[in-house]
């Protein structure tokens, strides 16, 4: 599979530019000051890349890991309002 491969979705930057195809997310990389290249979650995602420009892989593995290192300073909140409880008695079909 060429770098010039497009990915499914493109990947929107912070800085409002937009990665379409597998070398745009290597240049972008590559660009990187050395303290945020060297940082865990970008070397994940440039092996993510590699191995999907070089053998063959789904895009989305690529895209996965972009978005992962993109947004790794992002903390996750569990917000319990979201989902209602259901606290009362499980109802199966051997119980009627």
């Amino acid at each position: 599979m060429p770098w010039s491969t497009p990915f499914d979705e493109p990947i929107a930057l912070p800085n409002g530019k937009t990665l379409v195809r597998l070398k745009d997310a290597a240049d972008y990389i590559t660009k990187l000051s050395k303290a945020e290249h060297d940082a865990p979650e970008w070397q994940a995602a440039m092996e993510a890349l590699i191995l999907v420009a070089e053998s063959g892989g789904p895009t989305m593995v690529a895209r996965i890991g972009i978005l992962r290192a993109l947004n790794r300073h992002v903390e996750r909140a569990f917000d319990p309002s979201r989902k209602a409880h259901h606290w009362g008695k499980r109802k199966l079909a051997r119980d009627r």
